[in-house]
Protein backbone atom coordinates (compact mmCIF):
# COMPACT_ATOMS: atom_id res chain seq x y z
CA UNK A 1 0.00 0.00 0.00
CA UNK A 2 1.37 3.41 -0.92
CA UNK A 3 2.16 5.97 1.78
CA UNK A 4 -0.73 8.20 0.69
CA UNK A 5 -3.15 5.26 0.84
CA UNK A 6 -2.07 4.63 4.42
CA UNK A 7 -2.74 8.26 5.26
CA UNK A 8 -6.32 7.95 4.06
CA UNK A 9 -7.03 5.29 6.69
CA UNK A 10 -5.96 7.38 9.67
CA UNK A 11 -9.06 7.04 11.82
CA UNK A 12 -10.05 5.52 15.14
CA UNK A 13 -13.06 5.18 17.41
CA UNK A 14 -13.58 4.67 21.11
CA UNK A 15 -16.44 3.94 23.48
CA UNK A 16 -16.14 5.13 27.08
CA UNK A 17 -18.78 4.45 29.72
CA UNK A 18 -18.49 5.46 33.35
CA UNK A 19 -20.90 6.30 36.15
CA UNK A 20 -20.67 9.90 34.92
CA UNK A 21 -20.64 9.71 31.12
CA UNK A 22 -21.47 7.46 28.17
CA UNK A 23 -19.52 8.45 25.05
CA UNK A 24 -18.95 7.00 21.59
CA UNK A 25 -16.50 8.99 19.48
CA UNK A 26 -14.98 8.49 16.02
CA UNK A 27 -12.22 10.69 14.64
CA UNK A 28 -10.84 10.78 11.08
CA UNK A 29 -7.61 12.72 10.66
CA UNK A 30 -7.98 12.87 6.88
CA UNK A 31 -11.52 14.11 6.55
CA UNK A 32 -13.46 16.86 4.83
CA UNK A 33 -14.59 18.96 7.79
CA UNK A 34 -17.77 17.04 8.61
CA UNK A 35 -19.03 16.74 12.19
CA UNK A 36 -21.96 14.89 13.70
CA UNK A 37 -22.22 16.01 17.31
CA UNK A 38 -24.74 14.96 19.91
CA UNK A 39 -23.79 16.15 23.38
CA UNK A 40 -25.66 17.86 26.18
CA UNK A 41 -23.25 20.82 26.07
CA UNK A 42 -24.31 23.14 23.21
CA UNK A 43 -21.30 25.47 23.42
CA UNK A 44 -18.92 22.50 23.21
CA UNK A 45 -20.82 21.27 20.15
CA UNK A 46 -20.20 24.66 18.57
CA UNK A 47 -16.47 24.58 19.41
CA UNK A 48 -16.01 21.00 18.18
CA UNK A 49 -17.78 21.88 14.94
CA UNK A 50 -15.34 24.76 14.41
CA UNK A 51 -12.37 22.55 15.28
CA UNK A 52 -13.50 19.91 12.79
CA UNK A 53 -14.23 22.34 9.97
CA UNK A 54 -11.00 24.30 10.25
CA UNK A 55 -8.89 21.16 10.70
CA UNK A 56 -10.53 19.32 7.79
CA UNK A 57 -11.22 16.33 10.04
CA UNK A 58 -14.32 14.19 10.40
CA UNK A 59 -15.69 13.87 13.92
CA UNK A 60 -18.64 11.92 15.29
CA UNK A 61 -19.55 12.32 18.95
CA UNK A 62 -22.51 10.83 20.80
CA UNK A 63 -22.16 11.80 24.45
CA UNK A 64 -24.45 11.72 27.45
CA UNK A 65 -23.34 12.93 30.86
CA UNK A 66 -24.41 14.02 34.32
CA UNK A 67 -25.07 17.62 33.30
CA UNK A 68 -27.59 17.90 36.14
CA UNK A 69 -24.43 18.29 38.26
CA UNK A 70 -22.50 20.38 35.73
CA UNK A 71 -20.78 20.04 32.33
CA UNK A 72 -17.38 19.11 33.76
CA UNK A 73 -17.41 15.33 33.37
CA UNK A 74 -18.88 15.42 29.86
CA UNK A 75 -16.38 17.98 28.55
CA UNK A 76 -13.42 16.28 30.24
CA UNK A 77 -14.31 12.81 29.00
CA UNK A 78 -14.85 13.98 25.42
CA UNK A 79 -11.33 15.45 25.60
CA UNK A 80 -10.06 12.09 26.82
CA UNK A 81 -11.80 10.21 24.00
CA UNK A 82 -10.63 12.64 21.32
CA UNK A 83 -7.04 12.34 22.54
CA UNK A 84 -7.19 8.55 22.55
CA UNK A 85 -8.54 8.37 19.01
CA UNK A 86 -5.99 10.89 17.74
CA UNK A 87 -3.13 8.87 19.17
CA UNK A 88 -4.47 5.62 17.74
CA UNK A 89 -5.25 7.12 14.33
CA UNK A 90 -1.70 8.45 13.89
CA UNK A 91 -0.13 5.06 14.58
CA UNK A 92 3.67 5.20 14.40
CA UNK A 93 3.48 8.80 13.07
CA UNK A 94 5.59 7.92 10.06
CA UNK A 95 5.92 10.79 7.58
CA UNK A 96 4.08 13.48 9.57
CA UNK A 97 5.28 17.08 9.84
CA UNK A 98 5.05 16.75 13.64
CA UNK A 99 5.20 20.48 14.52
CA UNK A 100 2.84 23.38 13.91
CA UNK A 101 2.33 26.94 15.13
CA UNK A 102 -0.86 28.75 14.13
CA UNK A 103 -2.31 32.17 14.94
CA UNK A 104 -6.03 32.71 14.42
CA UNK A 105 -7.87 36.00 14.89
CA UNK A 106 -11.54 36.19 15.76
CA UNK A 107 -12.52 39.84 15.41
CA UNK A 108 -10.72 41.57 18.31
CA UNK A 109 -9.31 38.32 19.78
CA UNK A 110 -6.08 36.57 18.83
CA UNK A 111 -5.18 33.00 19.79
CA UNK A 112 -2.06 30.94 19.12
CA UNK A 113 -1.73 27.15 19.26
CA UNK A 114 1.65 25.41 19.05
CA UNK A 115 1.83 21.62 18.76
CA UNK A 116 4.53 18.97 18.87
CA UNK A 117 3.27 15.42 18.27
CA UNK A 118 6.06 14.24 20.51
CA UNK A 119 4.76 11.26 22.52
CA UNK A 120 5.53 13.46 25.54
CA UNK A 121 2.31 14.87 27.01
CA UNK A 122 2.68 18.45 28.17
CA UNK A 123 0.23 21.35 28.30
CA UNK A 124 0.81 25.09 28.72
CA UNK A 125 -2.16 27.44 28.81
CA UNK A 126 -2.14 31.22 28.92
CA UNK A 127 -5.61 32.75 28.78
CA UNK A 128 -7.45 35.35 30.80
CA UNK A 129 -11.10 35.71 29.87
CA UNK A 130 -13.21 38.78 30.67
CA UNK A 131 -16.04 36.56 31.94
CA UNK A 132 -16.13 33.13 33.56
CA UNK A 133 -19.05 31.93 31.49
CA UNK A 134 -20.23 31.94 27.89
CA UNK A 135 -23.94 31.42 28.37
CA UNK A 136 -24.08 28.45 30.74
CA UNK A 137 -20.61 27.16 29.74
CA UNK A 138 -17.84 27.58 32.33
CA UNK A 139 -14.63 28.72 30.62
CA UNK A 140 -12.57 26.70 33.12
CA UNK A 141 -13.66 23.68 31.11
CA UNK A 142 -11.63 24.86 28.10
CA UNK A 143 -8.52 24.10 30.16
CA UNK A 144 -9.88 20.70 31.23
CA UNK A 145 -10.73 19.70 27.66
CA UNK A 146 -7.39 20.76 26.18
CA UNK A 147 -5.31 19.25 29.00
CA UNK A 148 -7.02 15.86 28.72
CA UNK A 149 -6.69 15.96 24.93
CA UNK A 150 -2.94 16.61 25.21
CA UNK A 151 -2.50 13.97 27.90
CA UNK A 152 -4.32 11.18 26.10
CA UNK A 153 -2.93 12.02 22.64
CA UNK A 154 0.56 12.30 24.19
CA UNK A 155 1.30 15.59 22.49
CA UNK A 156 2.93 18.82 23.63
CA UNK A 157 0.31 21.55 23.39
CA UNK A 158 0.79 25.25 24.06
CA UNK A 159 -2.26 27.53 23.90
CA UNK A 160 -1.94 31.30 24.23
CA UNK A 161 -4.76 33.81 23.97
CA UNK A 162 -2.82 36.99 23.35
CA UNK A 163 -5.73 39.37 23.81
CA UNK A 164 -9.44 39.85 23.35
CA UNK A 165 -12.51 41.51 24.82
CA UNK A 166 -15.29 39.03 24.03
CA UNK A 167 -14.95 35.68 25.80
CA UNK A 168 -16.87 33.80 23.09
CA UNK A 169 -14.53 35.17 20.42
CA UNK A 170 -11.45 34.25 22.46
CA UNK A 171 -12.50 30.64 23.02
CA UNK A 172 -13.61 30.33 19.40
CA UNK A 173 -10.20 31.51 18.20
CA UNK A 174 -8.59 28.80 20.36
CA UNK A 175 -10.61 25.98 18.83
CA UNK A 176 -10.11 27.24 15.29
CA UNK A 177 -6.37 27.51 15.87
CA UNK A 178 -6.32 24.05 17.44
CA UNK A 179 -7.94 22.56 14.35
CA UNK A 180 -5.58 24.29 11.93
CA UNK A 181 -2.47 23.50 13.97
CA UNK A 182 -3.38 19.85 14.39
CA UNK A 183 -4.13 19.60 10.68
CA UNK A 184 -0.70 20.99 9.83
CA UNK A 185 1.19 18.85 12.37
CA UNK A 186 -0.47 15.63 11.19
CA UNK A 187 -0.01 16.33 7.48
CA UNK A 188 2.08 13.76 5.62
CA UNK A 189 5.23 15.41 4.25
CA UNK A 190 6.68 13.39 1.33
CA UNK A 191 10.15 14.67 2.24
CA UNK A 192 10.03 12.98 5.64
CA UNK A 193 11.57 9.53 5.57
CA UNK A 194 10.25 7.41 8.43
CA UNK A 195 9.57 9.07 11.76
CA UNK A 196 10.51 12.78 12.16
CA UNK A 197 12.80 12.26 15.15
CA UNK A 198 16.51 11.58 15.58
CA UNK A 199 15.47 8.96 18.14
CA UNK A 200 13.86 6.94 15.37
CA UNK A 201 10.57 6.68 17.25
CA UNK A 202 7.81 8.95 18.53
Amino acid sequence: MAEQDKALTRSASVARKTNETDIVLKFDVDGTGISELQTDVPFLNHMLDLFTKHGQFNLNVDAKGDIEIDDHHTVEDIGICLGQTLREALGDKRGIKRYASVFVPMDEALAQVVIDISNRPHFEYRAQYPSQNVGSFDTQLVHEFLWKLALEARITLHVIVHYGQNTHHMVEAVFKALGRALDEATTIDPRVQGVPSTKGVL
